[in-house]
């Protein structure tokens, strides 16, 4: 099985990265202009509080190898680590290649 790496948007947090680092995955951070790109280069699941990656997605039809939208705007570092890891911890090897959505404790992958 080819191993899961992870790149994240800044905007998630340095929790929540430092989550999954320690779950001994592979993980990156960037800012958002070539953030897209430099995923799907590496093979790596977008990690982002950014909404706008679902249109550049879906309208743009911009291939990725799996986004997680967390959808988690009022929480703090603390609660978006705890969700990151419970979700990769259960969830890691589903993420690749869909859309997932993270709201109110459901994840849901497309």
């Amino acid at each position: 099985m080819t191993p899961v790496k992870f790149l994240f948007e800044v905007g998630v947090g340095i929790k929540a990265e430092q989550a999954v680092a320690d779950l001994g995955f592979d993980v990156k951070s960037l800012p958002d202009p070539p953030i897209l790109r430099l995923a799907r280069e590496e093979s790596r699941i977008l990690v982002t509080m950014d909404k706008d990656f679902g249109e550049l997605v879906y309208r743009s039809q911009h291939g990725h190898v799996g986004v997680l939208l967390l959808r988690m705007d009022d929480a703090d570092g603390d609660a978006k680590a705890n969700a990151i890891r419970l979700i990769v911890q259960n969830h890691a090897h589903e993420l690749a290649g869909h859309f997932c959505v993270y709201q109110n404790g459901v994840l849901r992958i497309r």
